[in-house]
């Protein structure tokens, strides 16, 4: 692969430049463009970004208990997160991809993208090690952090609500179905969230009381949000 503008800015982006450009190039490949392709690249990358990230979070937040740190560390390796990084360093343009992906979007689907992020991470390690692997997952992901709540990420609605009353010590919230519309097998729920003490009173509404419960406590939630604000 000639170093052209696009390989160069790639590069510039990971922190990494390759000893062997041809693990780049697998590693943008999809295995719809040749038998060639990242498949097994991402596989590794997969394991070295879990354990990047899990080292990061041991060693920055010695004061979060195990179940934090998977919890954190489950919601900064999700495809979601890897769409980001690969939207920043722009891989949908250099993916190589069959006729067939090229017609249907595919340099735009979530899941290539994340899994040409993970083939990106391994193939470093395999040209470079361990170290640069790191040094190129903490090159997209502190970043990142460093805009993260990490409070936060990865809570539903319903918890955050309930540790914000408790670290306040205000009563919790009270959810009661208000309304159920539709045939049994298509039922919609409208939940109501009050709580008392604040004088808040929210609704939600889902395809399940768990979900309508959950849509009820984000509404108090941000209004409470805004009106701390």
């Amino acid at each position: 692969m000639r170093p052209d503008k696009g390989y160069t800015e790639l590069c510039r982006q990971l922190g990494y430049v390759f000893i062997q450009p041809q693990l780049l190039q697998r590693a943008l490949t999809h295995r719809s463009f040749a038998p060639d392709h990242n498949e097994r690249l991402e596989f590794l990358g997969d394991s070295i970004l879990g354990c990047v990230i899990a080292k990061h979070l041991y060693s920055q937040h010695p004061d979060l208990t195990e179940g934090d740190l998977s919890r954190l560390r489950s919601n900064l390796v999700k495809e979601s997160t890897l769409v980001l990084f690969a939207q920043q360093l722009n891989l949908g343009a250099q993916l190589k991809l069959g006729e067939g992906e090229l017609k249907s979007g595919g340099h735009k689907r979530p899941s290539i993208l994340a899994d040409a992020v993970e083939a990106l991470f391994g193939a470093i390690f395999i040209d470079g090690g361990y170290v640069a692997a790191e040094a190129a997952v903490l090159n997209l992901f502190v970043p990142y952090l460093a805009k993260v709540d990490m409070k936060t990420l990865g809570k539903d609605a319903k918890t955050l609500l309930q540790e914000y009353l408790q670290g306040r010590r205000q009563l919790l919230p009270v959810y009661s179905v208000v309304d159920t519309l539709g045939v049994a097998h298509e039922q919609l729920f409208q939940v109501e969230c009050t709580i008392p003490s604040l004088k808040i009173s929210t609704r939600g509404a889902g395809t399940s009381r768990r979900n309508a419960e959950q849509q009820a406590a984000l509404a108090a939630y941000q209004l409470i949000g805004k009106n701390n604000d």
